[in-house]
């Protein structure tokens, strides 16, 4: 290193955000992932034994994962170099690639590679990192926040292992605030700033678990703080700290948290439990999700649900998509709302997603079997001729609007791909089939396993 490198380390080291100032120099700084690194654990004792190995960090943003791959670097005395998938390509990958096995021969140094958002990469730029990893060439240190058995190719997933952070909790986000106002060398000490309980208290629950977030936001709420009037320090108010946070949120329309809000809702709506489907309702679009894939879910959730039990459940939701429609947010939220918390609170029978589903597999099982000449429309003499048509009976004209028929091709004549419900709207519909039909339609009263999409 040049004199010039240390000098530009050394401003950077004064001018760089608090959260990077702040990084953990060993695990005894790191808060968080007790599981990975506590005592006796996995990636601890891996790095105690100088036995690294590729690996793909999966967690939430701020939950250390760009700090355990330069501690893993710094404390197995290997070389780090660090790669953005946002700005680097194959071109990059071949010459770091270069670099790493000069080092192996020159100098007899490992090489961690650590490659944040490795999500981003293409499926030709993991290709690139395969060979590499394989033959040792350099450690891989992806990091992402999304799913990698949905983001990085599985042979390049074969030969790496996934270590899964966890969202810090209050505590050990109080830790690192905690920690930040001391340290009088890396971070806020020479201000010799507190903050209100009330502050502190804001600032933890704000974070969302993300420590990237508290730093950055403390950093402007100390600066942004007056002296006090005997000059001693700063006192933090949670006034200051609402104006300068920026909510730290990990709900992405396209990513994981998207999908598991969205199941969390749809669950919740058919466990009919009101308050926590409204409450995932909340987040979805207190984060930006489109109003009407939201509708879209609620319209199906009403037919998969609800269904029978309640069949104005559908109309409600139906009405909810046209009105957010109509009305477009924020109003949007209001009618969206309604439908959710009706659908919850109504019976619910999955009895119609159930029948399509039996009548489907049947069709896709079997071949097509012909259909009983009375139901055949016979709109030319020949084919009435050949009996289509024949024999079939108007029910309107018959008391009741109905007549016992055979309307299944003659091979399934007593296949059943509809079974009533017990509740709700479906209880007076199980009885109006059984009075035509028979016990063939008697009502399903408990789920069976099948009955869990």
């Amino acid at each position: 290193m040049t004199i010039f490198d240390e000098r530009r380390r050394s401003v950077l080291g004064r001018i760089a955000p608090l959260a990077t100032r702040m990084r953990p120099r060993d695990l005894e700084e790191f808060f968080g992932q007790e599981h990975l690194v506590g005592k006796g654990r996995v990636l601890k004792r891996m790095i105690e034994e100088d036995r690294v190995h590729s690996m793909i960090l999966w967690g939430p943003p701020g939950s250390g994962k760009t700090t355990l791959a330069q501690l893993i670097s710094r404390m197995t005395k290997s070389i780090f170099v660090e790669m953005s998938a946002v700005t680097s390509g194959v071109r990059d990958i071949r010459r770091e690639a270069e670099d790493a096995q000069h080092r192996i021969g020159a100098i007899g140094a490992r090489t961690v590679l650590f490659v944040d958002e490795i999500h981003r990469f293409s499926k030709s730029q993991q290709d690139a990192l395969l060979p590499h990893v394989e033959a040792g060439t350099f450690v891989l240190i992806g990091a992402t926040t999304e799913n990698p058995s949905f983001e990085v190719n599985a042979p390049l997933l074969s030969r790496t292992r996934v270590y899964t952070l966890k969202t810090l909790s209050d505590e050990e986000i109080d830790k690192v605030i905690e920690n930040a106002l001391r340290d009088s060398e890396r971070g806020l000490g020479g201000f010799n700033a507190i903050m209100t309980r009330e502050a502190r208290q804001f600032l933890v629950r704000a974070s969302n678990g993300d420590a990237r977030s508290a730093l950055n936001t403390l950093e402007i709420a100390v600066d942004s703080t007056p002296r006090d009037e005997d000059g001693s320090g700063r006192t933090v108010q949670v006034e200051t700290v609402e104006q300068t946070l920026e909510k730290s949120s990990r709900y992405d329309r396209l990513g994981e948290a998207h999908y598991d809000t969205v199941s969390a809702f749809i669950k919740s709506i058919r466990a009919s439990d009101p308050d926590a489907a409204v409450y995932y309702l909340a987040r979805m679009i207190d984060a930006g999700e489109d109003p009407l894939f939201i509708a879209r879910r609620l319209v199906i959730s009403a037919a998969e649900d609800i269904g029978l039990a309640n069949p104005n459940g559908l109309a409600v939701a139906v009405a909810a998509q046209q009105a957010v429609s109509f009305v477009g947010m924020p109003e949007g939220r209001i009618p969206l709302a309604e439908a959710t918390i009706f659908l919850a609170s109504a019976p619910k029978s999955n009895s119609a997603y159930l029948a399509i589903n039996r009548a489907l597999s049947q069709v896709q099982s079997s071949s097509d079997e012909p259909i009983p000449m009375h139901l055949r429309n016979a709109p030319t003499q020949l084919m009435e001729q050949l009996g289509y048509g024949k024999g079939y009976v108007y029910p309107h004209d018959r008391p009741g609007h109905f007549i016992r028929s055979r309307n299944l091709p003659e091979r399934i004549q007593e296949q059943r791909f509809y079974t009533p419900g017990s509740i709700g709207a479906e209880r007076a519909i199980a009885e109006r089939l059984r009075q035509w039909w028979g016990k063939g339609y008697s009502p399903d009263k408990h789920a069976s396993p099948e009955n869990k999409p």
